[in-house]
């Protein structure tokens, strides 16, 4: 199988041999291996003073940095970070997004599963915003609703423009944030109002058109999990032990209903010992390998600052140990 193939049976939860399927959210640390600034840190704003020349130079250095993290690190997948376009966020530049995933396709094949944001929900709101957006919902809930509603039908518009592009794509990730790594920020009865019925919409839309969706948050997500697994993704990611989730608690509840990805705690990646992270990796292995459904990965991303001699420990592990007899 290729690694996109490994990676789509995954997430159906079927049986595979061989390696575990591995990716990671972001694999920030292109500078340290490759001596390459990941697409993310570059300033999507030149793109613009670019001339077309120089966009395609930019085009196929980024996509080799893609394609060369995912050979590097045997991953099976590619989160595509569109430049330009704010990091984190859906794509608003459609026409550069679809460059970006042509040149990668170009180059490669259709040896990754290419994904791309496609998040329309509501995240936490930032320390700026906070107390007017929880005002809000109880004070002015349409508004609320009208500013869901336009960023989920841009979400839908997104995926019509790529959608001319047979085979261009294979799936969204939607990273909004939900949860603290005590609780969630929405209460089960705003999640149900303000977020649930739009991410399932945006779910729904993505399946009828036939991509595959990871809904991802860190935090604490359990008081509010059966309802995104009730959405319909296929996958959960990050499982974030920091937070709480227990993988083999998840796993025993919604494992025979959703692919789950991640629950490396990134907390040891960085501060723990060596022998530490390594009995964290053989943990999650063991945790989530049995019945199939799982993709191995950190518990949220391989973060800047991060020593890429952890990161390759990690990666180490999972090769030697992440196999199905």
């Amino acid at each position: 199988m290729t690694p996109r193939e490994r990676f789509i049976k995954a997430l159906r939860r079927e049986p595979i041999q061989g390696h575990v399927p591995h990716f990671e959210l972001v694999m920030f640390l292109t500078m340290e291996a490759f001596g390459k600034i990941h697409p993310i840190h570059r300033n999507y704003e030149q793109w613009y003073q670019m001339s077309e020349s120089e966009r395609r130079l930019h085009l196929v250095d980024m996509a080799e940095t893609y394609i060369m993290t995912a050979e590097k690190y045997h991953h099976d997948a590619i989160f595509v970070h569109p430049n330009p376009s704010p990091s984190g966020e859906i794509p608003t530049d459609i026409e550069s997004t679809v460059a970006i995933l042509k040149t990668i396709r170009e180059l490669s094949g259709d040896k990754y599963f290419l994904m791309i944001h496609g998040d329309p929900t509501f995240p936490i709101p930032d320390g700026n915003t906070m107390m007017e957006f929880s005002a809000m919902m109880y004070d002015e809930p349409e508004l609320v609703h009208a500013e869901a509603r336009k960023r989920t039908d841009f979400a839908k518009k997104l995926c019509d423009e790529v959608h001319k592009y047979p085979g261009l794509l294979d799936g969204f990730c939607l990273c909004s944030d939900y949860c603290f790594n005590v609780n969630p920020y929405y209460s089960r009865d705003l999640f149900a109002e303000f977020v649930q019925p739009y991410l399932k919409e945006a779910l729904d839309y993505y399946r009828a058109k036939g991509y595959y969706s990871i809904k991802h948050t860190d935090g604490n997500v359990m008081p509010i999990l059966d309802m995104i697994v009730d959405c319909g993704p296929d996958a959960v990611h990050s499982l974030d032990p920091q937070g709480g989730v227990d993988l083999k608690k998840v796993k025993e509840l919604y494992g025979h209903r959703v692919c789950l990805i991640g629950n490396v705690n990134c907390g040891k990646m960085q501060t723990g010992t060596e022998e530490e992270l390594i009995e964290d990796v053989r943990r999650s292995l063991r945790e989530g390998m049995p019945g199939y459904g799982y993709i191995f990965s950190t518990s949220n991303c391989a973060y800047t600052g991060l020593a890429l001699s952890r990161y390759e420990l990690l990666n180490r592990v999972w090769w030697e140990e992440g196999i199905y007899k």
